[in-house]
């Protein structure tokens, strides 16, 4: 299922404005994927071991990082069991009030030796480095306590790090029709920019759809082969939704 024998099969999926922009100013959150694609990240989430995001998404954001079954159509409804959380929080930020060390899933932090953060009893803490997580080696972590399939969300540094140090399979991009521009919105891949083509990040774009009133891309980097190994159950898409009563975002 995977191609690479020691860490898991990394799925990246974001959703962005027509100018790569992944948030409003400062970070506040944007609300860029319609129903179909809530619908949709909801598919791919359930299909996958883990979620994964930065400390700075749950500073912004706090999310709950579950599958919300209520926005899975299916008949009969299904239900199933809740993805690993990971998050990963180099600098020990997360506030102990964060949803995502309520307990009520597994979740797994990533720190470094120096940290100050402090987490509750119930949530796994792994300690990596000094300074910067070491992300494969990270990877190779998850792979060893049995996750073989992640999904990353984000935030920018994350999605940035995951497409610079090759460490993506696939990809699948939710476009908003809307523009947010340049300053302080944080752009799907962070600086520095590429002084030059050898230093971008290429992409392979295998297909895209019309979704609610914006498009979905999917597609690999470069570097991985065509036609590579999905984890089972995975449209190339990561699921385009069928039809069904529209969920509230």
């Amino acid at each position: 299922m995977v191609g690479n024998p020691d860490r898991p099969f990394v799925w990246l999926n974001a959703a962005i404005s027509l100018d790569g922009r992944l948030a409003y100013a400062d970070g506040r959150r944007a609300i860029l994927s319609g129903p179909e694609d809530l619908r949709r990240v909801q598919d791919l989430r359930r299909s996958l071991d883990a979620i994964l995001v930065g400390s700075g998404t749950i500073l912004a954001d706090d999310p709950s990082l579950r599958v919300h079954w209520e926005r899975v159509v299916e008949e009969p409804p299904l239900r199933g069991a809740q993805p690993t959380r990971v998050i990963l929080d180099a600098r020990g930020r997360l506030p102990m009030s964060a949803r995502v060390l309520d307990g009520s899933i597994p979740t797994l932090v990533v720190t470094s030796q120096s940290s100050p953060g402090r987490y509750p009893p119930g949530v796994t803490v792994i300690r990596e480095g000094t300074g910067r997580l070491p992300l494969r080696r990270v990877l190779g972590g998850l792979w060893s306590r049995g996750i073989r399939s992640l999904l990353v969300e984000g935030g920018s540094q994350v999605l940035s790090a995951f497409l610079r140090e090759g460490c993506v399979d696939r990809f699948s991009l939710f476009q908003a029709p809307l523009l947010i521009g340049e300053g302080s919105s944080p752009p799907l891949l962070a600086p520095p920019s590429a002084p030059d083509a050898e230093r971008t990040v290429p992409l392979r774009l295998e297909g895209s759809a019309r979704l609610d009133e914006g498009r979905l891309l999917w597609g690999a980097p470069l570097h991985v082969a065509p036609g590579g190994p999905l984890p089972p159950a995975l449209e190339p898409t990561g699921f385009l939704p069928t039809k069904g009563p529209a969920p509230q975002p």
